[in-house]
């Protein structure tokens, strides 16, 4: 297919999606229809109707991806009348394309625009969680370094902190921190740099209530903050586990250095190489 074809075909689909409030891009099955190039509606929705059965055994929700609606049409002299038409995602549209005669310009090329676009949207997603759990765990320690900071105030000892700190992951996991570490085959680094981001999250909320706590307490002793500490663990791994996530059973992530260093070269490579129309 010719560069010019494709630069037309892709300015095509991209003039007639649309996006929904909260930001969910969409096309019009009609639309799609003339883009496609199927020229009877009856035809066309018998290749949705292929879509959605392929929808429905991708175990997705029928409905979160084509969603029927209605519009008005002008019928001439200023009457209108409504007629169906169904919201699609771009889920939806690639399943659809998917569905269609490959041999049609228009369809081999929605074959690949909507798996590529669908494509980037998955890459997106990805980079997003990786970069949350990049934060989640700098959030982490600062919060540990804050409760270092009051532990070493109230308490006039930073020793007390790695023990305090220890007491805590025995509450949230229910084995030490060496435990977890041999589970999780942890040699020489933070065991924390290998939770995934809800544990992160997890450990950080209850480290904040601990300083909060001992801050809003007055706390002078290892022995309060440590019960303060372990309250806290231990309920919020109470609350884990009543939404089914047992902490210790969760499997270990990529180490968070290399990750964040993965991250940051990606991204210095997409602003030096920036992607161009051809």
């Amino acid at each position: 297919m010719e560069t010019s074809i494709i630069k037309s075909l892709t300015n095509d689909f991209e003039s007639f999606a649309n996006k929904t409030s909260s930001g969910v891009e969409f096309w019009m099955a009609r639309d799609l229809q003339h883009l496609l190039g199927y020229t009877k509606w009856d035809n066309f929705l018998s290749v949705i109707s292929k879509g959605k059965t392929a929808c429905e055994l991708s175990e997705q929700e029928v409905e979160h991806h084509f969603a029927d609606v209605g519009k008005m049409v002008s019928i001439g002299s200023g009457a209108e009348k409504q007629i169906s038409d169904i919201m699609l995602t771009r889920y939806a549209c690639y399943l659809i394309a998917q569905n269609g005669d490959p041999r049609k310009e228009t369809i081999a090329f929605a074959q690949r625009y909507f798996a590529t676009q669908t494509r980037k949207a998955e890459l997106i997603e990805q980079k997003l969680l990786e970069h949350e759990r990049v934060q989640s765990r700098e959030k982490l320690k600062a919060t540990e370094k804050e409760l270092s900071r009051i532990i070493f105030e109230q308490t006039g000892s930073n020793q007390n902190f790695a023990l305090i700190r220890s007491k805590g992951d025995a509450a949230l996991f229910g084995k030490t921190t060496q435990q977890m570490k041999d589970k999780w085959e942890i040699k020489n680094k933070p065991l924390a740099d290998f939770m995934p981001t809800i544990l992160l999250k997890a450990k950080d909320f209850a480290t904040e209530i601990t300083i909060f706590n001992a801050k809003q307490n007055n706390m002078r002793t290892e022995n309060q903050i440590s019960s303060e500490h372990i309250t806290n663990n231990n309920s919020v791994r109470k609350t884990l586990i009543s939404r089914g996530i047992k902490p210790e059973n969760l499997k270990p992530e990529e180490d968070i250095n290399i990750l964040d260093r993965r991250l940051k070269s990606d991204e210095k490579k997409s602003l030096k190489n920036p992607k161009k129309l051809e």
